[in-house]
């Protein structure tokens, strides 16, 4: 048939059938699709390597006849140079779904999904120094799509932590942004991890023991009356971890102050622990004020968090230098050995 406009608005789908094909006997390969509910639409169809294409070319309301047929005209003439136009088109829309896909998938998509699917599983404080640890040492590649984040630029990420926080700290954030990776590409969502393998800088081990006068000038500069001072003082009187003794709540200590049991979700080996108070902790945390649920609480009822300046200032007030908070465990490990009794039981 030589397809006209009057044509084209008087075809029909015979009833029964799902569609009627009426090809233009003007334009080789240009037929007007007829479907049973009444729309219309325009494809060019040819056959290629023995098999028989379509390509969709648009509905008869929106595309005039005449550009239809250039339309068609154009097809043919690709396929004249056996290039099977159906499978381009078909390999591009493919492949821009698949860069949507990748562009929707950010490094901080990513680094989302882990923590609420993955790591809430996980210990609270692991989870919470894992997500604070990327988010502030990748923040550069946060909005980037994650598969487009090359080794270079975990190198380029890794040594900038390294120079400024230190190679601990820069270590385990390439070890948490290798874990997330590695549980993306479980799932199908990256396929390469640029951190596995990095050259990450090595951490000495760390055996600084205060000295008992350096002790004692801690102690005594840790103001009990401050959120921060009280925190110093327990650490220095249980040797319990910063995290644990932080995130201490009221239920978990016995009503009479002498028994703080932590549950494994809270302990770095997973296992409840109870740990005995002596009356210096006991006093500790009698004095705390009872607004929440949290004993050492800062300015909100969450947990204390302005540990690096409050630290600087415990610094200059103490005079003690080179020394983390986490070092105070070992003067409790030292003198609990000294009294005859083996640490951490």
């Amino acid at each position: 048939m030589k397809l006209t406009q009057r044509a084209i608005d008087a075809l029909e789908c015979p009833p029964g059938q799902r569609d009627r094909m009426v090809f233009d006997d003007t334009q080789k390969g240009l037929a007007v699709r007829v479907m049973a509910k009444g729309s219309k639409s325009y494809i060019a169809q040819y056959t290629i390597g023995g098999q028989k294409r379509r390509v969709p070319l648009g509905s008869c309301g929106a595309l005039s006849l005449a550009a239809a047929r250039e339309a068609a005209r154009a097809v043919m003439g690709e396929v004249a140079k056996n290039v099977d136009v159906f499978a381009e088109r078909k390999a591009a829309a493919t492949a821009r779904k698949l860069q949507e896909a990748r562009d929707a998938m950010t490094l901080r998509v990513l680094i989302d999904d882990w923590h609420s699917l993955h790591l809430s599983g996980m210990r609270a404080s692991y989870a919470h120094e894992a997500m604070r640890a990327l988010r502030s040492g990748l923040a550069a590649y946060l909005d980037l799509p994650a598969a487009e984040i090359t080794r270079p630029m975990a190198v380029k990420a890794l040594d900038a932590m390294a120079r400024e926080r230190g190679a601990v700290m820069a270590a385990r954030t390439v070890a948490y942004a290798k874990a997330a990776f590695s549980w993306a590409i479980k799932r199908g969502a990256v396929t390469v991890n640029p951190f596995s393998a990095l050259p990450v800088p090595s951490t000495p081990s760390r055996d600084r023991v205060l000295t008992d006068d350096e002790l004692a000038a801690v102690w005594k500069a840790a103001d009990p009356a401050t959120t921060y001072g009280a925190l110093v003082r327990m650490l220095v009187v249980t040797g319990q971890r910063r995290d644990e003794v932080a995130g201490m709540i009221w239920d978990e200590v016995s009503p009479d102050c002498t028994m703080w049991t932590l549950p494994g979700d809270r302990t770095k080996n997973s296992l409840a622990h109870a740990v005995p108070l002596a009356p210096l902790a006991q006093a500790l945390i009698a004095a705390r004020p009872r607004r929440g649920e949290v004993i050492f609480a800062g300015r909100t009822d969450a947990p204390f968090n302005g540990w690096s300046a409050s630290k600087s200032r415990l610094d200059a007030a103490c005079g003690v230098t080179d020394w983390r908070l986490h070092d105070l465990r070992r003067p409790v490990a030292t003198g609990l050995q000294r009294l005859g009794t083996p640490a951490w039981k």
